[in-house]
């Protein structure tokens, strides 16, 4: 048996053919546009996304069958959070573009409720903060921004939820409108204590608990694909998570303690803290892991960087400095070091442990000698300092040790990287042989919970090492510059309004 894992990131889909030995059989991926209306938001057309899910699906599952490997048993998926979607119940079409998670109109919002009052509440309830980066604010502003839509939504035509709830409705044909713990833990509408949606969060956003999906575990059977929907094909859909959590699971953190780093879109540390709900005044997250069937919850804690891939993905389609994300290696590896240029890409605002909506990007140091190689550098070199921050609030802040990091996610192919991170870090860092541990997350989370696999000692045998990058001596100095851009890159937006 094979399990089909799809990975609805935030440019494009990847679809994965997973075997039981862990192997991945067969891949596709998918792009999909990204629409950037006014200064800092950020949509997707949900029907994009569904077709780029069925394209990709298609290629990977064309691929596995024509290289013989055994039919699929069951679907995952695994998606970028905090995005906020809505569609028709019954035509399954969406009256207006997804939020993405990344968008920062909600601002406004969040230092209204922050004014009143509301943040140590909602901090206690959902371990998150009062930021644009989550659902629920995004939902609030639909309510005052788009009366149209929401009138939908109050009178039950109109679905609201995150990618997995809307990929869920498209793969079911609209019978199932469902979500799992992990993403629930992330549209700041859930109480992590409970286990449950709040009825005094969604009051206190203006949301109607009726039009959210029911919660279920983040594994185990939820439906059925409808064939005349999704590819010919009937499958259960038995695996759900939250991207991040997703790759926990395919990293096999399964214990306390164990720790990984996914360098996408942005990057997220996140380390598992087993039934304890960790909680941190230092710019950390605390967030559902994943849910058992039995209703168990496992809690880690988080750091959640907006932009590190993204920056790269800059580079390369708003600068023009680079034809690839992979030749960032060659082209940093041409110089000793960055020559002094800081780069924070805070291009839309900065998460943990920051947490600033209103900063923006800040190149610092450009000279006559600055080459485009000297900026490349500085961008790897921003994502690796990006990451020492959330880890050192994790050690020194929050109590928590890190002895090692594990990373995945496209750009942790890059050795240079990997490197830099180790010699920021001060911890080794070791990178498998699949990087494509987020959907190989979902993909384990659905084969556990179809009978694929018996038991997660089971999927941690799966593991293997490629590669380990052991510190070397560290720059402090850069380091100190590069605090400083930060500080200087704070409230940028707020600047002359």
């Amino acid at each position: 048996m094979a399990v089909l894992a799809i990975d609805a990131g935030t440019t494009g889909v990847t679809a994965l053919v997973v075997t039981t030995d862990g192997r991945v059989a067969a891949r596709a991926y998918s792009e999909f546009p990204q629409h950037f209306p006014e200064p800092g938001w950020v949509e997707h057309v949900p029907e994009e996304i569904w077709q780029a899910t069925l394209r990709a699906c298609r290629t990977a599952l064309d691929a596995a069958s024509a290289a013989g490997t055994d039919p699929v048993a069951c679907i995952g998926i695994t998606n970028q959070r905090e995005t906020a979607v809505v569609w028709d119940r019954k035509r399954l079409s969406s009256p207006r573009p997804a939020i993405v998670w990344q968008d920062r109109r909600t601002t406004a919002i969040c230092e209204r409720l922050k004014s009143a009052g509301h943040e140590p509440r909602v901090a206690e309830l959902t371990g998150l903060r009062l930021d644009p980066y989550f659902t629920g604010t995004k939902l609030a502003w639909l309510a005052e921004h788009d009366t149209r839509t929401w009138d939908g939504v109050l009178d039950g035509a109109l679905a609201i939820g995150t990618v997995d709830a809307y990929l869920i409705a498209r793969l079911t044909g609209g019978q199932v409108h469902a979500t799992d713990a992990s993403n629930a833990s992330r549209t700041l509408l859930y109480d992590i204590g409970a286990g449950a949606w709040s009825s005094e969060l969604c009051s206190l956003l203006g949301v109607p608990m009726s039009a959210l999906p029911e919660v279920v575990p983040s594994f185990g059977e939820v439906g059925r694909t409808d064939p005349e929907e999704f590819l010919g094909l009937t499958l259960p859909i038995s695996g759900i998570a939250g991207d991040q959590q997703a790759a926990l699971f395919g990293q096999a953190c399964f214990s306390p303690g164990d720790s990984k780093c996914t360098y996408g879109t942005g990057s997220f540390i996140l380390i598992n803290t087993g039934t304890d709900v960790v909680r941190s005044d230092a710019g950390l997250l605390t967030t559902v892991a994943w849910q058992a069937p039995d209703g168990a919850l496992t809690y880690a804690l988080e750091g959640a960087i907006f932009v590190t891939g993204a920056a790269v993905q800059w580079l390369r389609d708003g600068l023009g400095l680079i034809s690839s994300a992979a030749e960032t290696a060659a082209v940093a590896q041409t110089v000793p070091d960055s020559g002094g240029v800081v780069f924070v890409p805070a291009l839309t605002g900065l998460g943990a442990p920051h947490w600033d909506p209103d900063a923006r990007g800040t190149i610092l140091g450009i000279t006559r000698g600055t080459t485009r190689a000297h900026l490349v550098r500085a961008t790897l070199e921003a994502i690796a300092y990006e990451i020492r921050d959330v880890v050192e609030v994790m050690t020194a802040e929050a109590g928590l040790a890190v002895p090692m990091l594990t990373v995945d996610g496209g750009a942790s192919a890059n050795d240079l990287l990997c490197q830099l991170q180790a010699t920021e870090l001060g911890v080794p860092v070791e990178r498998p042989e699949i990087l494509e541990t987020t959907g190989l997350g979902a993909a384990f989370l659905a084969g556990l919970g179809a009978g694929v696999w018996g038991t997660r000692e089971e999927l941690a045998e799966t593991w293997r090492l490629d590669r380990r990058f052991d510190p070397g001596p560290r720059d402090d100095a850069g380091y100190a510059r590069w605090r400083e851009a930060v500080r200087r890159s704070k409230g940028w937006a707020t600047i002359g309004t």
